[in-house]
């Protein structure tokens, strides 16, 4: 049987309310298609945030000081000199290389720097621990009047932060310095973004004026 011309319009013809359910049921499996995207992009941010605060977030280097050394003392009218050595050992916990500068050690008497040295530029591996060492001369400079005995020196704080601390309990006066390491550089998080790191190491240290011999170190 061949359909008629109403037969075939009636036919082609969707009611209302069929193209109504049909909308409503598609634009709901879009919003839950769009509601599942939203979620997984916003995991995959949550866990790459936790994977760099946790795994490549920069950190500043570890700094420790082994010893210190006076190679030589001399005391001559009131004013002292000496060499002074200072050996360090630099970690870097970063997953990354870390690209340090020309950084130095300074030697300060009563807040006057009385030497310094130049550290040179270098790299040190993720993970790995560098060892320095540093010595200079210190030229001659007056001694303070109000020099401390090595047990004085013992009370009038305790060690901070990682590094040495030693006394001998010694008796006689005194030659307080103090020793202050900058360690700065760079670190290129994935091989991306660049960020300055720092660490610094502060060390007093005592010396006895009547042999040069160190009674006491804190760091």
């Amino acid at each position: 049987l061949i359909p008629t011309g109403e037969q075939l319009k009636h036919s082609c013809q969707t009611s209302p309310p069929e193209m109504a359910k049909h909308s409503s049921s598609s634009g709901r499996t879009n919003l839950a298609s769009c509601a599942v995207a939203t979620v997984f992009i916003v995991f995959l941010i949550i866990a790459a945030v936790a994977v760099y605060l946790t795994v490549f977030r920069p950190r500043d280097p570890e700094i420790s000081v082994t010893n210190v050394k006076v190679p030589s003392f001399s005391v001559a009218n009131s004013s002292v000199s000496f060499t002074f050595s200072q050996f360090s050992a630099v970690r870097n916990p970063n997953r990354a290389a870390f690209s340090h500068y020309n950084n130095k050690i300074q030697l300060f008497y009563y807040g006057n720097r009385i030497g310094f040295t130049f550290i040179p530029a270098g790299e040190i591996e993720s993970g790995q621990t560098k060892r320095m060492y540093a010595t200079f001369s210190v030229q001659s400079f007056p001694l303070s009047n109000s020099q401390i005995s090595a047990a004085d020196f013992q009370r009038s704080g305790s060690a901070v932060g990682t590094g040495l601390a030693e006394v001998d309990n010694r008796a006689g006066s005194t030659v307080e310095i103090e020793s202050k390491l900058e360690m700065a550089g760079r670190v290129r998080v994935l091989g991306l973004f660049s960020h300055r790191i720092a660490a610094k190491s502060n060390c007093r240290i005592a010396i006895s004026t009547s042999d040069g011999s160190i009674v006491a170190v804190r760091c």
